[in-house]
């Protein structure tokens, strides 16, 4: 596990902007999501580890809410709060490793690129199992170490590979990890999404820093990727950046 990064220092400043959802992304996204979750509507949800509230607004449209977002940095929080949402959304202080809901609350919870920030995996496994109804399931959109995809952008910062091979934890330390409570792999889904339209949209997101692999470069490194990624944009030519993302599904049973 890597050191922490303090999302209220800085990355609150970039992260709507550099990580905004795409139309064609939030679709990819909310399909994956309804064909993973229980049948019944409506559901209520827990968006954990939900930041500026990228998707927690759109549980709401999925699957109608209630839907609470926790989040544990109050910057990113402050954000997500001044957004338009509806009166399902509900955006709570809190972390994975204690969760300011009741007991079997929640049909769903999603963790979208949030787990591997979590210190104390343990206990927020007992925690997410705690506030699960009978039926619910875990959705974890995450890298594994030993499934990491080609990133793109890697080729512009060669150390940032290694940084999210130790940032990222194995597939089975997740599934293993979550089996100790009583929650079982159902299925994993790898998904080609469309990040940028061009290597151009890929550099002004970039250039945010708003992906938490940056707090771990030093700047040298970190100008120097950008040079590389100015030369390569203007050699040409360019066009849309993709890669592929891992779904996990975990239930938990009916009884």
């Amino acid at each position: 596990m890597i050191d922490a990064v303090d999302y209220d220092q800085r990355q609150h400043q970039t992260y709507q902007v550099g990580r905004e959802l795409p139309a064609a992304s939030r679709k990819l996204w909310a399909d994956a999501f309804a064909a993973r979750a229980p049948a019944a509507r409506p559901l209520t949800c827990l968006d954990l580890g939900s930041g500026t509230g990228r998707f927690t607004p759109l549980l709401a449209e999925v699957f109608g809410g209630p839907v609470y977002g926790v989040e544990p940095f109050d910057r990113m929080r402050e954000q997500a709060e001044a957004a338009p949402h509806t009166k399902a959304v509900r955006y709570l202080a809190g972390r994975a490793e204690a969760i300011p809901l009741p007991d079997e609350t929640c049909d769903l919870a999603l963790m979208f690129l949030s787990f591997h920030h979590v210190r104390d995996r343990p206990a927020a496994a007992g925690e997410i199992r705690r506030v699960f109804k009978p039926g619910g399931r875990l959705l974890i959109r995450s890298h594994f170490s030993d499934r990491m995809p080609e990133v793109h952008w890697h080729r512009w910062f060669p150390r940032a590979r290694a940084v999210e091979l130790k940032m990222f934890p194995t597939l089975a330390e997740v599934t293993d990890l979550f089996a100790a409570v009583g929650l079982q792999p159902l299925a994993l889904d790898t998904l080609r999404e469309r990040f940028t339209d061009s290597l151009a949209e890929s550099s002004r997101r970039l250039r945010t820093r708003a992906i938490s692999t940056f707090e771990h470069l030093d700047e040298a490194e970190i100008e120097e990727g950008f040079r590389r990624m100015d030369a390569e944009i203007a050699a040409g030519p360019e066009g849309p950046t993709y890669g592929d993302c891992d779904l996990l599904v975990l239930g938990r049973g009916e009884g």
